[in-house]
């Protein structure tokens, strides 16, 4: 499942993990902990050279069960210290970096190849698993991601440190314009919607109907398969 910030790939991909049994993995959560690393470790994150000669070093692992997902850095879980503004910032910098790509693909790859997962991100479709057997693209009107990437901004602090980070909706729908255009334009592995990928616009879908959508395309390719 691809598809920009604020689509709700998260919680859909979970959803939609639980309803089929399935593991999960969200590869942009990968992104995230080398972005964190790469903060605390005092590397300028917009030097690509200098972010290219310490992508190797950290150790990530990501846990792959939907009820409770995982991510580790060099054995420290940073689930909540990847969430915060500054790494949101500094990740698509890093992200855009061929030898964090090609590292943190590997990784993913390497995951995928157990068999049984649902993916999110925002190459899986055209780079990471082009042989995915479904493909989504789930995407959301500017105004209604921004006011869900604030809302998820703000319930990932607590008490004064939320007051004080948490972001209007019109700071973060200018960020999250700048997350994408960087994205969508960087020449390793940008934002885009597959060939063959079924696009689900959430702007007015409920998470339950998302994911219902989507596991309609999961059963219509497995009766496909079968007849």
């Amino acid at each position: 499942m691809d598809g920009p910030s604020g689509s709700g790939k998260s919680s859909a991909s979970k959803g939609v993990a639980r309803a089929l049994g399935l593991r999960y993995l969200d590869t942009g959560a990968m992104y995230r902990a080398m972005t964190w690393w790469m903060l605390r470790a005092g590397v300028p994150v917009e030097d690509a050279a200098e972010v290219a000669a310490r992508a190797g070093d950290p150790k990530i692992e990501s846990g792959t069960d939907p009820g409770a997902p995982t991510i580790s850095v060099d054995g420290t879980d940073v689930s909540g210290p990847i969430r915060t503004r500054e790494v949101t910032n500094a990740v698509s910098a890093v992200s855009s970096v061929p030898a964090v790509r090609e590292r943190l693909v590997a990784l993913q790859r390497e995951i995928i190849g157990a068999g049984g997962i649902v993916v999110e991100g925002r190459d899986i479709g055209t780079v990471v698993a082009p042989g995915a057997e479904v493909k989504v693209y789930l995407t959301a009107s500017e105004a209604v991601r921004a006011a869900r990437r604030a809302l998820e901004l703000a319930s990932d602090q607590t008490g004064d440190q939320a007051a004080d980070q948490a972001a209007t909706v019109t700071v973060t729908q200018a960020e999250q314009a700048r997350r994408d255009r960087i994205d969508s334009t960087r020449a390793a592995s940008p934002l885009a919607k597959a060939g063959d990928a079924i696009e689900i616009d959430s702007s007015e879908l409920t998470l339950d109907e998302v994911i219902g959508a989507v596991l309609r395309l999961a059963e219509e390719r497995r009766t496909n398969d079968l007849s």
